[in-house]
């Protein structure tokens, strides 16, 4: 029988994409699951849960150096070194989810970068913080596809004054352009992503990674308040992942 991560390796060296007519789910058996994402919000529908709030959703994120930012063909991605951590809100009691990297997800067009959407609407980018579960799992492989394996914090972007957390990476991403591209910053703050606390207010829902092997079992925590950054800023993604 095959380990989690030797499924994972031998799924991620197959190619895919997302021309039209592509079906992931002939190649990765996992997208054909009951549970995938993204998916379109609706608000209306959303139900209050004040079980949230008993024990807050908590960062302890820490400032990383000498980060690693990769172009890999489909997405860029921040690889990340240090121990920064995720608890409460609706993750299990006592259980940590330290954060592994950070992806980005745009595309051509201003208005449809975001892969989850709001009521129909999409925005300009999407940010995709990934944590695995490091009290029942001992790497992020072998959490993959495992029951409160993975937790994610999605920011959705619009457009607007700069985002200074995000200056020192959008500033080299021309030097990414293309698939196996990589280029090191020498300091990343992840708290910089995140809203104001008081506009912390996030929707809940049991889905899976957007991308292949599209595993199941993913805790997705979706902030309502969108970061902005700007028009330049933008811009400056407008490499070919």
């Amino acid at each position: 029988m095959e380990e989690s991560g030797q499924v994972a390796e031998r799924q991620e060296s197959v190619d895919w994409g997302y021309e039209e007519g592509v079906e992931w789910g002939l190649i990765f058996p996992d997208a054909n699951g009951e549970y995938q994402s993204p998916i379109n919000l609706n608000s209306r529908e959303a139900k209050y849960d004040p079980l949230l709030l008993e024990v807050c959703l908590s960062t302890n994120y820490v400032v990383c150096r000498d980060c690693e930012i990769i172009n890999d063909g489909h997405l860029v991605q921040i690889l990340l070194k240090t121990k920064s951590m995720l608890v409460g809100g609706p993750l299990p009691r006592g259980h940590e989810f330290e954060l592994h990297n950070v992806r980005f997800h745009w595309g051509r067009e201003n208005q449809r970068g975001s892969e989850h959407t709001v009521n129909f609407k999409a925005f300009p980018m999407e940010l995709h913080l990934i944590h695995w579960n490091t009290t029942m799992y001992h790497s992020i492989d072998e959490a993959v596809g495992k029951k409160n394996g993975i937790a994610i914090i999605a920011l959705f972007v619009q457009i607007g004054k700069e985002h200074s957390g995000l200056k020192a990476v959008t500033e080299i991403l021309q030097d990414i352009q293309y698939k196996g591209n990589s280029k090191t910053i020498p300091c990343f703050n992840p708290n910089t992503l995140l809203p104001d606390p008081l506009l912390r207010d996030y929707w809940v829902y049991e889905g899976s990674l957007t991308v292949p092997p599209c595993s199941e079992g993913v805790t997705w925590i979706l902030f309502r308040y969108p970061l902005t950054v700007s028009q330049v800023q933008i811009e400056d993604q407008n490499i070919d992942p």
